[in-house]
């Protein structure tokens, strides 16, 4: 068994939001279709319209552009079905044939606790590309560079990871957090 199945299963990471982005082949009439999807717009207050999904959970921004930025859903799989799901009820209500673009996973953030708890004055002074300004913020900020995302290290031992593609980037960066820390003794119960 590999190293990284091994710590997937000895740390649960859980996946706290999908950012996914596409666009339709065309412009939109925005104000028609937030009358018609029931979606919340108010052009004085911000330019797309909010559209919301109970089945899977997320909220859809749509732009007059056709750009559409997906949020809210907790796989790479429920973001493509969240997104399928409107253009086919935007295209039942408006009567119309959208295609879209390839949908693009743009952010991921997952969340874990390690089990132990860990030493931030000394990590931030041991792990490379970190920051930690206790004053400011109560995590140390540490980037890494593959996969290129950042995980915010907090004394409790729990960690949240912002900034992967995909599921498989969001694993091996907590694992390689969770290895620099073991390795270098900055970790206790």
């Amino acid at each position: 068994m590999s190293l990284t199945k091994i710590l997937e299963q000895k740390v649960e990471v859980s996946i706290e939001n999908v950012v996914a982005t596409t666009s339709l082949n065309h412009t939109i009439n925005i104000k028609s279709m937030a009358k018609r999807l029931h979606a919340k717009y108010d052009p004085d207050r911000f330019p797309g319209a909010i559209v919301r999904l109970d089945n899977p959970r997320a909220v859809l921004i749509v732009f007059k552009s056709g750009s559409i930025v997906c949020t809210g859903t907790k796989s790479e799989e429920m973001a493509q079905k969240a997104v399928h799901q409107f253009v086919l009820g935007f295209n039942n209500k408006i009567s119309t044939r959208s295609a879209f673009k390839p949908i693009t996973i743009v952010n991921m953030v997952a969340s874990c606790n390690i089990g132990s708890k860990i030493h931030l004055e000394q990590a931030a002074r041991n792990l490379p590309r970190s920051m930690y300004e206790p004053d400011q913020f109560p995590a140390i900020i540490h980037r890494l560079s593959h996969p290129k995302t950042v995980a915010l290290i907090f004394a409790s031992g729990k960690i949240v990871c912002v900034g992967a593609k995909t599921t498989k980037h969001l694993y091996d960066s907590v694992n390689t957090v969770n290895m620099d820390l073991e390795k270098r003794g900055l970790t206790w119960i």
